[in-house]
């Protein structure tokens, strides 16, 4: 490595110190950010009495709004039924009612639908577990709203509110070897009502959600053309990387026949808001490796979502929420199809629906994600066919990946080995020009590498071109799903850290941990930065660079020390084939050979050879007898 790769090298780390210290948050926000979340604490302080009360457990978290709900229903205790029809008209009968709740179950997802608000009220993934070994749990309890608001004789209508009527009386539906049905029911007076209808198939993430409106326009506000659906969540934690787990837990939209967008993952503000006033296709509440997707067969007319992140939440990770516009015609009878998707963000699963959802896999930018997606996965997908150790699978990936670059590796080593071949001329040079001197000296080693032959930035150009394949894995190993839990020599979760020492305390921008896989990396690039710059940079030359050299790769350890340890184990057997390949490579140059014809090449009287226009100029010149000047020796 040259003096003008280290020199890029820092200018790089450079850019990011000065990014990370211009986008640190302001007094202002800050202050924002502890309001927040002292609101957030007084809710849950308000919630906790009554669910002692109802003997729940202490650590279900309940929303504002749900607190809001329950005491509405002390007071409808207290309401006799003219009163509760005053209060919600032709809904007056289912304001009250007991909260049931109904199971529906296949072989991936288990979802329980509760009798209040006739709701998703919790699904579990059934093959997959937190990183406590607990079932994982996309979203459950209280803290859930899933429901329609909207003005029906001159009253407000929240159906999360009210009780619906279930079809079936099981409490639990198993759809493991045939799909099953329920339907829940919200009444509105005779032959007029609001159905649910949940349909669940083997096999399959998605689960079917048609919105059915019976006469429904005889008693709704005539001047709208959709409903509102509110569909709140509480995000819970489910990977040992709180940290690593935030900057993958955002909220994804399909605009419709158009792209797809999120909210910026690594921004520092805590809440981000958007007004979405165009048609859209789906909405994704996604974390790391899991979704909750509401996807329309048709449109959403418009949405507003917003996220709130939870700094100080020992259990939650973010509040996501939308307001949706679902469509609605003054018809007697009208049905609205949906699907939602709770699983996996699994690239090939996702692809397969054919809705652009395998963008919820986060594959970088635009070469990043065609390297991942036509290179990287397939070959990584055609592996795990066969093999089913993860660590062996990322050694052969690896191994694949670096004999293809093996060409441009050749090439830096052969750059390498010809400015170690004139290394005693630039020491010469050194020598004669003082240091005091840099321009000079600078000009001078040039001239030799001109002379020579030599190209200064012919070990740094290679390098720069393998920077893709560098970048495409940075974003493929945190996001591989395959990874998560599986465990390889010392790591336990090759999705994240490998620890191998808790620290008491916690170091900044490095943290309360010891990654050996990433020791390893930093050590084995230090070691090959050494090993390669030892006998190629001139003792004299820029003093000081031989220890700013080493910055970068002790920068890299503090910022991956939390970042997958699949990730900074492929950075180090990189590093050790790089090695290889460069020792390999040492056997078949001939340095003496190679000496002598950059000294051949120093020897040569350079001559400008004149271009066919410069001989016609020249001898039009001479037909006039016009002789050009003489050159003086």
């Amino acid at each position: 490595m040259d003096k003008n790769t280290i020199i890029g090298l820092l200018v790089i780390a450079g850019i990011l110190i000065g990014y990370s210290l211009f986008t640190r948050p302001s007094k202002e926000e800050l202050a924002q950010r502890q309001r927040i979340q002292d609101s957030i604490r007084n809710a849950q302080a308000m919630i906790l009495p009554e669910q002692q009360e109802q003997s729940q457990p202490a650590e279900e978290v309940v929303s504002p709004d749900e607190t809001l709900v329950r005491v509405e229903d002390a007071s409808k205790d207290a309401l006799d039924l003219d009163e509760y029809k005053d209060a919600f008209g032709v809904f007056g009968e289912a304001a009250v009612g007991d909260k049931q709740y109904i199971t529906l179950e296949n072989d991936l997802i288990k979802m329980s639908i509760s009798t209040m608000g006739g709701r998703p009220y919790s699904v579990e993934l059934k093959n997959y577990q937190t990183h406590d070994s607990l079932p994982l749990i996309l979203f459950d309890g209280d803290s859930t709203i899933f429901g329609l608001s909207f003005f029906a004789q001159n009253r407000s209508i929240n159906t999360n509110e009210l009780f619906f009527t279930p079809g079936s009386d099981q409490s639990h539906l198993d759809a493991s070897n045939a799909p099953v049905t329920l339907s829940m029911k919200l009444p509105a007076g005779k032959n007029r009502y609001i159905e649910y209808v949940y349909t669940m198939t083997p096999g399959d993430y998605r689960v079917g959600f048609d919105m059915r409106f019976m006469n429904m326009n005889e008693i709704m506000s005539q001047n709208n053309n959709f409903i509102d659906l509110t569909w709140n969540i509480y995000v819970p934690q489910q990977e040992m990387g709180r940290k690593n787990e935030l900057n993958y837990t955002t909220i994804f939209f399909k605009h419709y026949q158009d792209e797809v967008e999120k909210f910026n993952m690594r921004s520092k503000k805590d809440v981000f808001e958007k007004v979405i006033p165009t048609r859209m296709r789906w909405i994704a509440f996604k974390q790391q490796f899991f979704s909750s997707t509401l996807i329309a067969e048709n449109y959403f007319t418009n949405a507003t979502i917003r996220s709130t992140k939870l700094e100080d939440d020992p259990r939650y990770l973010k509040i996501f929420e939308s307001q949706i516009g679902i469509p609605f015609e003054q018809s007697p009878n009208q049905e609205q199809k949906m699907t939602f998707f709770f699983g996996p963000n699994h690239f090939n699963t996702l692809k397969g629906y054919d809705l652009a959802m395998e963008n919820l896999v986060g594959l970088g930018g635009l070469m990043s994600r065609v390297i991942n997606r036509y290179a990287i996965i397939p070959m990584f997908s055609f592996l795990n066919n066969f093999i089913n150790n993860y660590g062996l699978i990322i050694l052969i990936l690896t191994l694949v990946i670096k004999m293809v670059l093996f060409p441009l590796t050749y090439r830096s080593y052969i750059s390498m080995a010809k400015m170690k071949a004139l290394k005693p001329e630039i020491d010469a040079i050194n020598e004669k020009i003082p240091k005091e001197k840099s321009m000079e000296r600078q000009q001078a080693t040039m001239a030799l590498y001109k002379k020579a032959g030599v190209s200064p930035l012919g070990g740094c150009l290679p390098m720069v071109l393998q920077m893709p394949i560098l970048i495409a894995m940075f974003r493929f190993f945190p996001t591989s799903i395959e990874l998560r839990q599986e465990q390889f020599l010392w790591a336990h979760d090759l999705s994240t850290y490998d620890s191998i020492l808790d620290l008491p305390f916690t170091i900044p921008m490095y943290g309360d941990h010891v990654s050996l896989f990433t020791l390893l990396m930093t050590a084995s690039t230090i070691l090959t930065m050494r090993i390669s710059n030892q006998a190629n940079m001139s003792q004299s030359q820029m003093p000081g660079m031989k220890g700013m050299m080493y910055m970068m790769p002790v920068m890299f350890m503090f910022m991956l020390n939390s970042w997958s340890s699949a990730l900074t184990y492929y950075y180090f057997l990189a590093n050790i084939i790089t090695f290889g390949q460069n020792q390999i490579s040492k056997r078949f140059v001939d340095e003496d050979a190679l000496r002598k014809k950059l000294h051949k090449n120093q020897k040569k009287t350079s001559v400008k050879k004149q271009s066919s226009f410069q001989k016609r100029l020249e001898n039009m010149a001479k037909q006039r007898g016009y002789n050009s000047p003489k050159k003086k020796k």
